[in-house]
Parts: structure tokens; C-alpha cells; sequence
């Protein structure tokens, strides 16, 4: 009855993305379908805490995963405080649920050499293709970037006398991230070739090989392309650069501060997950390494 005005509310107010929007009329829409399967006359407005630990079971009774269960409390969290703002009910039953703990797995990420291996070869004679591919691994290792924020670079997002971009991320938030001298002349000597792909009056600064803007999709694909050829790892995606740049940073006692800034996370505790991971690598070598461990 209200799942419009709130996905309206999700576009508009909240700034969210389509994808999550669609994942949150999925969840909701879910969970009016447990009320009336109920046939009480349950709705959201006039149901109560109890009825939402029941759907919870019923999900994990279903054998739904822990992470899918969280994300649908969060569609449901969101969504009665919604319904609490705009006084459609009196109290919001969400606030005496607790969820279910998820176990998160680590960040996977790349090894020295295998990085090494993966930008080597980008030379000036290279196709155009080739060069660009090479580009985008390198600003994804280099910049830590998300997959949204590359394609959505432009040429006049790239301040060639500074060495850094301008990165619009989540919810349209911006920030610099700056780059080394290396991706410099590897962007420099790529722009080259690009602007004689690019059609005319298009801004983006990664384009395929018809002109446009490069999709995620494609990137997604050309990512996993490469690091297959060279990478162990069961994550093959541009995430799997990004947890590599992070790592990186954090291995080479980058505070965990600057590292937060330059990922673009909201809050810190997002950014010390990779503290883990580079606490699991030391555990690693202590376990090899030492003659008692």
C-alpha cells in the first residue's frame, strides 16, 4: 500500500541507487506476501515485533542464508521508519529485532607477483584494446577504485598537473584520489589512442571500441579475463583490485585513516576489515617461519 511512496522516497531523499531499490521492493514486497499468507488481515501497518521474529524463522526454516536474511531486515528496517515518519503506525517493530549474526568472509586479494605479472606488457605498441585494458587493472590496483566510479570517470576528472582524479562514488559523493607517476604516463600514452577511438563530444575517459562510454558489465568481464590468467584467487572481479590496493596500503603502514579517505567507506569499520586480512598473512608467516609454531 505504501511500497511505492517509499521507493520514491529511496530515489529521491535517500539518493539510492536502482539496484537498491529494486532489492528492497523484492524484500518488502516478500514479506507482505508472509502476512497475507497468514490470514489474519496483517499488513505493515498493524503488525508487530513478534510477527517479524516468525517471518525471520520461516526464512531460516526455508534454509535462506544468513546474509539474505540480514539484507531483507534492512529492507524492513528501512521501511518502517519510513512508515514511522510519515505516522502511519505508532511504533516501529523493527527496533526489538536483532539479526542474525554473519559470519563475513575475508577480503580476497592478489600477490606481489602476481600484480607484477598482470601489469607487465603495456607498452606503446600495443593495440588499442590491449592498452586500455592494461589501464583500467592498473587504476583499479593503483586508485583502489569501486567498478561504478571507473566507468563513470571522465577526461576532465583527471588533473594531470596535481596526479589525481576526481571520483564520484555511493550516493554521489566525491573525492580525490591521487595516483603515482607510473599510471601518469601509462593514462597519458592510453588518452592518446583513446581519443582517436572516442567519438565525438563524449567525456568518458574509458570507451570501447565503438566510441561510447564503457559499460560495467563490460569491464566486469575483461577484469576477470585478465586476472584469471594470472590470479589463484576463487574472486576474479574489480573488487578483487580494490582489496588488493587496500592490503597494499595497509602493508606498507599507510594509516588506516588515509586508507578509509581513499576507498570512499563511511566508516571506519568498513576499512578494518583489512587489518584481518593482513593480520591473517602475518599469522601465515609466523606459522612457516617459525620453529615452535
Amino acid at each position: 500500500m505504501f511500497l511505492e511512496a517509499f521507493i520514491t522516497y529511496l530515489r529521491v531523499e535517500r539518493n539510492c541507487s536502482s539496484h537498491t531499490q529494486k532489492a528492497y521492493a523484492t524484500d518488502i514486497r516478500m514479506f507482505e506476501e508472509y502476512l497475507s499468507g497468514l490470514g489474519e488481515g496483517l499488513t505493515p501497518v498493524n503488525c508487530d515485533k513478534d510477527v517479524v521474529r516468525c517471518w525471520v524463522a520461516d526464512l531460516m526454516d526455508k534454509g535462506c542464508a544468513v546474509n539474505s536474511v540480514c539484507r531483507k531486515l534492512s529492507a524492513l528496517r528501512a521501511f518502517f521508519s519510513y512508515l514511522k515518519e510519515q505516522g502511519k503506525i505508532a511504533e516501529n517493530p523493527m527496533l526489538a529485532i536483532v539479526a542474525p549474526k554473519k559470519r563475513k568472509p575475508l577480503p580476497v586479494f592478489l600477490k606481489e607477483e602476481e600484480v607484477d605479472e598482470l601489469l607487465d606488457g603495456a607498452d606503446s605498441d600495443s593495440d588499442y584494446i590491449y592498452k586500455r585494458n592494461k589501464t583500467i587493472i592498473a587504476c583499479f590496483y593503483e586508485m583502489g577504485l569501486r567498478l561504478s566510479e571507473l566507468c563513470g570517470l571522465n577526461i576532465s576528472d583527471v588533473d594531470w598537473c596535481e596526479n589525481q582524479v576526481k571520483v564520484c562514488g555511493k550516493r554521489g559523493k566525491e573525492r580525490i584520489v591521487p595516483f603515482g607517476s607510473g599510471l601518469r604516463r601509462m593514462l597519458q600514452s592510453y588518452v592518446v589512442d583513446r581519443d582517436g577511438v572516442a567519438g565525438q563530444n563524449e567525456d568518458a575517459l574509458f570507451v570501447s571500441s565503438r566510441g561510447c562510454r564503457i559499460s560495467s558489465s563490460q569491464v566486469y568481464r575483461l577484469v576477470r579475463e585478465q586476472l584469471s590468467q594470472v590470479a589463484t584467487v576463487k574472486r576474479k572481479g574489480p573488487h578483487t583490485l580494490r582489496h588488493t590496493f587496500a592490503t597494499a596500503m595497509l602493508n606498507n603502514d599507510a594509516e588506516l585513516s588515509a586508507v578509509k579517505e581513499l576507498l570512499g567507506h563511511e566508516q571506519l569499520a568498513t576499512t578494518e576489515v583489512y587489518t584481518h586480512v593482513t593480520f591473517e598473512e602475518l599469522k601465515k608467516v609466523y606459522k612457516k617461519a617459525h620453529p615452535r609454531a
